[in-house]
């Protein structure tokens, strides 16, 4: 006999099932353990602006490029400051969090009541914590961007949660210095750091198996279609398999980019905006960050930042030198 045919299948069904993200706002599921650091929000979000390429000094231990200027793709993410809305606690049940009670800013100003019914008072205090202290096990801040300061032109924020970091007295004593006011990236990441982004990837619609999953153009000869699969699966089980590479929903998927470095921090929005500004984005106003390498996600979809889950024990030390930032026009010849 001889031997059986056989070839790696097309796709990796670690996403499956591929369905469309519940809502452009991302999820994240995991924070990472901050240990000695002083207490502060563990994320940050901001709006895709665009890419460009920048030329740096290879810092990177091991390199063959080491202490040479290379040339490197970089991403732009529109950072304007964050309001903090409110505080809520979280206490421990049966394999799940449970929330313990919650306190709003009393003065909720801006475009916030374009989200929710905003009411002329708040019942709860953050005072009124004291009493939740005890079982609580972690607090988050309730944020919502402000998009005005953007260069996109839409006026409804986004609204989502945010942990603060270290035990649950200093988080608390943290939360009521900053409820209220605005926090901007730089309280967060500093140059060189390296996070987690997480965003909902480009939709591409109902697509076929070909486009979808990679699977072989079918001969000219074949019935029956050419881009689909090529059989179906066995006939035992006499039921299709979830493993059948099939049509569906592709893209709109919620992903995560680990260990992405900051390469700068910046609080000027002319220094790093192109001629004409960027395609379908437009100019940026204020704070904003480069990051190394590509980030998922269409231009102008909300990107959230979180510290590296999964940082590599082998990184740069010190901070990136940058020698030249391309602010070329780009619209093209």
């Amino acid at each position: 006999m001889g031997r059986r045919a056989h070839h790696p299948r097309r796709g990796s069904l670690g996403y499956s099932p591929r369905k469309r993200a519940a809502s452009p706002i991302p999820r994240i599921r995991s924070w990472v353990d901050v240990g000695g650091a002083e207490p502060k929000i563990q994320g940050f979000c901001g709006y895709k602006a665009g890419v460009t390429h920048v030329t740096m000094i290879d810092d990177f231990p091991h390199s063959l490029t080491r202490n040479e200027e290379i040339t490197t793709v970089a991403t732009v993410i529109d950072t304007p400051p964050l309001k903090v809305c409110g505080v809520r606690a979280y206490g421990k049940d049966v394999g799940r969090l449970m929330v313990l009670g919650e306190a709003w800013h009393q003065k909720l100003e801006g475009d916030i009541s374009r989200v929710l019914p905003v009411p002329k008072k708040f019942k709860s205090n953050i005072e009124d914590f004291n009493t939740v202290l005890e079982k609580a096990e972690e607090l988050r801040l309730i944020i919502c961007t402000q998009p005005r300061l953007s260069g996109l032109s839409k006026k409804r924020p986004e609204i989502m949660e945010y942990r603060i970091g270290r035990n649950i007295n200093e988080a608390y004593e943290y939360a009521k210095a900053v409820l209220g006011k605005e926090i901007t990236v730089p309280d967060v990441f500093s140059d060189g750091d390296y996070i987690d982004t997480i965003s909902i990837t480009k939709g591409k619609g109902f697509q076929g198996p070909v486009k979808k999953w990679g699977v072989k153009h079918l001969p000219r000869k074949t019935r029956k279609g050419h881009r689909t699969a090529g059989n179906l699966g066995p006939w035992h089980p006499a039921a299709m398999m979830w493993t059948v590479p099939t049509s569906g929903q592709m893209g709109y998927h919620q992903r995560t980019e680990y260990n992405l470095r900051i390469l700068k921090i910046g609080t000027k929005g002319e220094d790093i905006t192109p001629s004409g500004g960027f395609l379908g984005y437009g100019v940026i106003k204020g704070d904003y960050i480069l990051v190394n390498g590509s980030v998922p996600g269409p231009r102008n979809r909300l990107i959230k930042l979180r510290s590296a889950l999964r940082q590599n024990k082998k990184i740069p030390e010190g901070m990136p030198q940058l020698t030249y930032i391309s602010r070329e026009s780009k619209q093209g010849v």
